[in-house]
């Protein structure tokens, strides 16, 4: 420390600074922290650059694409017109088109009354689930001690199908994101419709309009444990239930299996946005919409402007805007042009979309606080109730993850990055013994991951399906690929592989995460606002709602409104029906040729082009208005403390996790379980592929032959997860301690025949497989290969008539 005469020594410079020397270090930092800003400042200029040219590119490419086919379909209307004049039938069409033009509209505007009498009827019911299936209450969460709106149906399988209840049952949750339940099973072909149809018991997780008195999202999670739990109980002899979530009920699913780790069976996840900030720029519009309307006090004041209840309706809203030219145009545009048949499919859809359900708002608020503006689940500082975080790391089921590249509403980055988020990189992945499975489709929207059929006759069945194999799996990230190989009878057969990916693999389908740090400054700046309307605004207007007012607010939605007002009890409507019943019976449509139709289609392609185009245009401005507000060197310093993530641990610090160190003592120790399960670890890890095929004969030696039948699920999984860490970080001696583990002939011989059963003929092997084959034959003193192995070795003889030996593989192989 100095003392008073330091300063005016020359001798003490420069161990005791001087005020110049004060100003030229405040000067250097100045300096760097201006390149810095201009950095970032240049940084964000390059994102709304990016996006600018993403969205100008698209809008270049697809608008004067479609501009060229409607100048082209313009060219043919006026030589269609020109016929038509030159035949003398110009006025004939244009009588013919303007009658059956009035007969259509009759008829829209009948299965639009249709449309408000089923919405009425709805509502009036309590919007019961719209399932297509009979179901019948199992568990009522009302009934917990920490009561929900939430219920678990059991469905009852339609005529001709039985279903086993010792096959491994599904549970499948529904989102609650302002519509309600049942769009997993609304159609034949459809989740429900998939497990069904291969035997498996199926549960349904519905949940009822209005919440419990004080429910929180917390009681959800419970109730739907309880769920789990009592499906569970019902089937004791059956593999642990499969869970799917769709959408919202994904993230639902993914904290249901975090809270609880004792629910280890498989959970699938489709179109599940967990990793909300990201995306890639200019092509996820979605994500903004917090930075730019408001974040969570818009919610907490739409809830007490509703007497403590969130309106579904409002998120409903949302979604339609978000692609208007589809929603509030071509729908109705489409219903119109084909009002003869287009009633059966429109209603369908709208009973779903136009039930509307309602949230507390405790649970709209960690909804939205948590997840999509503060983004905690991802950052590891989500809270489901007061002393519990949520954990993803904690799982222990096998996830499989589903998304598309065509879902503007949960792009992939928003389903995947969670993993990159959570985990150091592979090697913790299969520390923890997790295993987990994505698949990205190419096309297929939001909506389509969950209702359509083609869909379900490929992707969801290729899943349900390789959920009997996918526990064979070792422990770590793979990507599942489904190629198309036969078409018999109506019915594509797939070949499905698992490629063994890394986080990298990942982060390539986003484009970097430097478009993120804005939204910390969204976050925090959310949370303050959240914490002035609580404090000034809240109470006077909790104060000046009632009852009555928070109903009517409900009751004037325009969402509701749209319906209601064109239902039956509204007495203009009454002339319609009668109209539509006299056009049904005289009805004369025009020809297929009528000009006039042509033009009529014309139009409505113009006008959604014309909507497409401001929804583009709307699109861009929101986005580069987002950075423009938040990614300033204001909003940056303002943001930069919600800017942490969560802390991954280095590989140094993994191998020193006390599972990998009680891993590799026990690198000597073992028999001939742990032999053959190390081999087809190393022979999985230098393939970096595995074909279904391998996985199906893998999982047939470990699940079903003897003596590995015997050690149970949990039994089986310890092992795998214990080889596969000694494979993961001491190959070398892996290969080298199995004389250890296999110390007869005997068993050295049987063990690398079954090793070699696994990845089928030779001529099928990488040549890195059959060197490393070969490696193993030497290390245990065995002759080179010389021949494929087509039969199971440890599969028991067949005894002639022994058909309870064969039923009993049957159920078994069914059982998984």
């Amino acid at each position: 420390m100095a003392n008073l005469y330091d300063f005016t020594d020359p001798r003490r410079q420069p161990v005791i600074p001087h005020m110049e020397s004060d100003a030229l270090a405040r000067l250097g930092e100045a300096l760097t922290e201006g390149m810095a800003e201009l950095e970032a400042g240049a940084a964000t200029g390059r994102i709304q650059a990016r996006a600018a040219g993403r969205h100008g590119q698209r809008m270049l490419d697809s608008h004067s694409t479609r501009a060229q086919a409607t100048l082209a379909a313009t060219g043919a209307l006026a030589e269609q017109l020109r016929d038509a004049q030159g035949a003398g039938r110009l006025a004939g069409d244009w009588a013919d088109y303007l009658r059956d033009a009035g007969e259509r509209t009759i008829l829209a505007l009948d299965i639009l009354r249709k449309r408000g009498d089923q919405f009425l009827a709805h509502e009036a019911a309590g919007c019961p689930p719209v399932l297509i299936y009979d179901y019948e209450l199992v568990m009522d969460g009302a009934d917990l001690p920490f009561s929900s709106n939430y219920v678990l149906l059991r469905i009852v399988p339609p005529e001709g199908v039985e279903v086993h209840d010792w096959k491994r049952p599904y549970i499948i949750i529904d989102p609650r994101a302002g519509h309600g339940p049942g769009i997993g099973g609304f159609k034949p072909d459809s989740q429900v419709g998939v497990a069904l149809r291969d035997g498996h018991p199926v549960y349904f997780v519905a949940f009822r309009r209005v919440p419990a008195p004080g429910q929180r999202l917390s009681h959800v999670t419970r109730s739907e444990a309880a769920f789990v739990r009592e499906v569970m109980r019902r089937h004791p002899d059956a593999a642990k239930p499969v869970v799917t979530g769709n959408c919202q009920g994904g993230w639902a699913t993914l904290l249901l299996a975090a809270t609880n780790p004792d629910l280890t069976g498989p959970v699938v996840i489709n179109g599940a946005p967990v990793s909300t900030w990201s995306g890639t720029v200019g092509d996820t519009p979605m994500r903004y919409t917090a930075g730019i309307t408001g974040g969570t006090w818009i919610p907490m004041l739409l809830s007490d402007l509703g007497g403590g209840l969130f309106d579904g309706a409002h998120l409903v809203q949302n979604f339609e805007l978000l692609n208007p030219s589809r929603t509030l145009f071509r729908k109705y545009a489409d219903l119109y042009r084909d009002a003869d048949h287009a009633e059966a499919g429109f209603l369908e859809f709208e009973r779903w979309w136009g039930g509307f359900f309602l949230l507390n708002e405790p649970e709209i608020r960690w909804i939205v606080e948590q997840l999509f503006v503060g983004n905690r689940v991802v950052r590891n500082e989500a809270r489901i109730e007061r002393g519990r975080p949520v954990d993803l790391k904690a799982i222990r089921a096998p996830i499989i993850v589903f998304a598309s590249r065509g879902d503007n509403i949960t792009p992939p980055q928003q389903a995947l990055n969670w993993i990159t988020e959570t985990y150091a990189d592979v090697t913790e992945i299969r520390i923890r013994g997790q295993r987990i499975v994505y698949m990205v489709h190419e096309k297929v929207g939001h909506l389509g991951i969950f209702v359509s059929s083609q869909i379900a006759r490929r992707e969801h069945t290729e899943v349900a399906s390789t959920l009997k194999t996918i526990e064979a799996l070792a422990p770590g990230l793979y990507e599942m690929t489904i190629e198309d190989i036969t078409e018999r009878d109506g019915r594509t057969s797939f070949t499905v592989g698992f490629t063994e990916r890394t986080l990298d693999d990942i982060r390539a389908l986003d484009d970097g995460d430097a478009d993120e740090r804005p939204f910390a400054a969204v976050a925090r700046a959310s949370e303050m606002q959240a914490q002035i309307y609580d404090s000034l605004l809240r109470p006077a207007i909790r104060a000046s709602v009632t009852g009555t007012t928070a109903e009517m607010s409900r009751a004037l939605h325009p969402q509701r409104v749209s319906r209601a007002v064109m239902a039956s009890r509204n007495p203009l409507m009454q002339p319609v029906a009668r109209a539509a019943r006299a056009v049904a019976q005289t009805r004369a449509k025009a020809a297929p040729d009528n000009p006039f139709l042509a033009a009529e289609a014309l139009w409505v392609q113009g006008i959604e082009q014309g909507i497409d185009m401001w929804r583009d245009m709307r699109d861009m401005a929101t986005e580069l208005t987002f950075f423009g507000i938040w990614s300033n060197p204001w909003m940056r310093a303002f943001g930069r403390p919600f800017e942490a993530r969560r802390t991954l641990k280095s590989t140094e610090e993994l191998r020193a996790l006390p599972e990998v160190a009680q891993a590799l003592f026990n690198i000597d120790r073992g028999g001939f379980v742990e032999a053959v399960i190390r081999m087809l670890i190393l022979l999985a890890e230098n393939r970096g592929n595995v074909r279904r095929d391998r996985l199906e004969r893998s999982s047939r030696v470990l699940t079903q032959d003897a003596p590995f039948r015997s050690l149970g699920a949990e039994r089986r999984a310890m092992i795998i997860h214990e080889q596969t860490l000694i494979a993961s970080y001491e190959p070398e001696q892996a290969i080298a301690t199995l004389p250890a583990l296999l110390t007869t002939a005997e068993e050295r011989r049987l063990a690398a025949a079954v090793v070699r059963f696994v990845p089928g003929a030779l001529d099928e092997m990488s040549p890195r497989t059959m060197a490393l084959l070969q490696r193993f034959h030497a290390v245990l003193d065995l002759p080179e290969i010389d021949g494929d192995i087509t039969e199971d070795p440890l599969a028991p003889p067949a005894l002639p008539g022994d058909q309870g030996a064969a039923t009993g593989g049957a159920r078994a192989d069914a059982e998984r």
